[in-house]
Parts: C-alpha cells; sequence; structure tokens
C-alpha cells in the first residue's frame, strides 16, 4: 500500500523521487501545501533511498496521503475518493487530477465569484501559465504550480511568479470556490 502512495506522489509531482534534491523538492511541497513539515530524512527513509528498516508512523502516511488530496491515510488505503466527505455536495466529486488528466498545453477556464475569469495553459510539470484574465490578480503572463483542481472548492496556487516578484501562494475562489472547464 506504501509503494502505490509513493507512485501516485511521484505522479502528481511529475518526478521520480532518486535524489536528495528530490526530497528536498518534496518536503517543500508538502509544506507549501499542508503547512506540515515533513524532514527530508523521513521521506528518504519511506522511500528506502536510506537503508534503515524503519516502519512508517501513521501518522506520516496520513500527512502523505492529504498531500494527494485524501482526508488520511485510512481513506487512501480505502482507496475512496479524496476530498468526499460525507453529505458533501456532489459538485465536490469532479476533481482534476494535473498529472493523470492533462496534457502538455491543454488550456483550462477557470471561473469564480465575483465574476472573476482566467485562462491558463499547463506546461507541464505541474506548472501552468495565465494566458487571459478578466478581474483578478492575476495577469497574462503569471505562471504558477498546482497538482489538484476541484471543483467547488478554493484553489490553492504555489510558486505564483509575478514579474520579477519573489514567488507566492495564492487563493482563488476562497469564499465560493471555483469552476473549470477545459478550452
Amino acid at each position: 500500500m506504501t509503494q502505490r502512495l509513493k507512485n501516485e506522489i511521484e505522479t502528481a509531482l511529475g518526478r521520480e523521487m532518486r535524489t536528495p534534491n528530490d526530497f528536498e523538492y518534496l518536503r517543500e511541497r508538502i509544506y507549501s501545501r499542508l503547512q506540515i513539515m515533513i524532514s527530508r530524512t523521513t521521506l528518504m527513509r519511506i522511500w528506502g533511498y536510506l537503508d534503515e528498516k524503519v516502519i512508517p508512523r501513521e501518522s506520516t502516511l496520513s500527512i502523505l496521503a492529504q498531500f494527494l488530496g485524501y482526508r488520511n491515510w485510512e481513506e487512501f488505503q480505502q482507496n475512496s475518493s479524496p476530498l468526499e466527505a460525507e453529505g458533501s455536495n456532489p459538485v465536490l466529486s469532479r476533481r482534476l487530477n494535473v498529472t493523470n488528466e492533462l496534457a502538455l498545453g491543454d488550456c483550462l477556464r477557470l471561473t469564480w465569484q465575483p465574476e472573476r475569469v482566467c485562462d491558463i495553459k499547463y506546461l507541464g510539470e505541474l506548472r501552468f501559465i495565465v494566458t487571459a484574465s478578466e478581474k483578478t490578480r492575476l495577469k497574462k503572463g503569471d505562471t504558477f504550480e498546482c497538482s489538484l483542481i476541484v471543483e467547488g472548492e478554493p484553489l490553492y496556487l504555489d510558486n505564483l511568479r509575478q514579474g520579477n516578484h519573489p514567488p507566492i501562494a495564492y487563493i482563488c475562489g476562497k469564499k465560493s470556490g471555483i469552476n473549470f472547464e477545459k478550452k
């Protein structure tokens, strides 16, 4: 089961965990998305990069499952759909796993309240570029990273780069969630 978890994380990131830098990258992505710190050494142990026979804690596996959009390790093991909660609105089941469902050059239109529209193009490796926008702080030419888009939920952008400014995290549709469609 942990092998499937590792495979899905590598797929979501678009890279295999082979070097200490890869584990540092994963550690930073986890912190960026969840605001939870996992040590690079712990990740290296889980992937077997370090030759130590250690069984990972369930809490650590839950953090990795949450990174993929599941509630916890138990939900991941049950192979439930991520982000679906009891009594949730059916729109939550409409989700887009960027790595598995988008090809290089695919375009999406994102919309959220009030009257915000943003067209984006997939550049690969979880990266997007804004191609057009209306009534949003996102501007044509901005780039960002994102691995999962869930309709009706806020969209979390990582490493948003706007001109010469340092990269930041940004949330679209914080109050009402976003809608998306392939163009």
